[in-house]
């Protein structure tokens, strides 16, 4: 049951990640996540195999202290962008910050409702920090995750070229992470702050 409850929570900030990616880039010029289906909030449509199912599954068998994962990359042409080294940022941005956004929304649910709310305060906890992981994680510069956009958007152009060849060996790279306790050690001592400062962890 937890295990069923934890994947549900993941599956709906996937899902909001997912959507701000595509939203961004509709807004910016680019329709190419509208047209291929992916401007929805069915989680069915941004699923990925292993970063959405298998990788979180192993994460809680294992008992990580921290779960996190990917979806399916929402498809974006940037060519389509006005300004596509700059508005690269902006969508690269506008998974985790929606995350962040919908993490303290949910702070402020649970400080005020008073139990009004549907879902328990411990559900509500776990939601917010399983979308502060999803944030930073993501924020991480390993290609094809957020934080390779926005380096591809800042560095120059040459430069990013260069920096883009990693995209292939990206999944190596963040196993490899994994493997060597970097990801936690980096991205739990981010989430465990940022809760604090929300209220929600002690």
């Amino acid at each position: 049951m937890r295990f069923v409850i934890t994947l549900a929570l993941f599956f709906l900030a996937v899902i909001i990640h997912e959507y701000a990616h595509g939203w961004v880039a509709w807004k910016l010029g680019d329709p190419t996540a509208k047209r291929a289906g992916r401007l929805t909030l069915n989680p069915l449509a941004h699923i990925d195999p292993i970063g959405t199912i298998f990788l979180p599954l192993i994460l809680l068998v294992t008992n990580s202290p921290v779960v996190f994962g990917w979806a399916k990359p929402v498809p974006v042409d940037f060519r389509n962008l006005g300004n596509p080294k700059k508005d690269m940022i902006w969508v690269g941005l506008a998974g985790p910050m929606a995350n962040i956004a919908f993490a303290i929304l949910l702070a402020v649910l649970l400080k005020f409702s008073a139990g009004a709310s549907v879902f328990t305060p411990a559900i509500l906890r776990s939601l917010i920090i399983i979308n502060l992981v999803l944030a930073f994680f993501n924020i991480l510069p390993v290609p094809p995750l957020d934080g390779s956009r926005v380096m591809m958007g800042i560095l120059p152009r040459d430069v990013a070229r260069q920096y883009a060849r990693l995209e292939p060996y990206g999944f190596i790279i963040i196993f490899g992470l994994l493997y060597l306790g970097i990801v936690g050690r980096v991205i739990w001592p981010m989430v465990t702050r940022f809760a604090q400062i929300l209220g929600v962890y002690t």
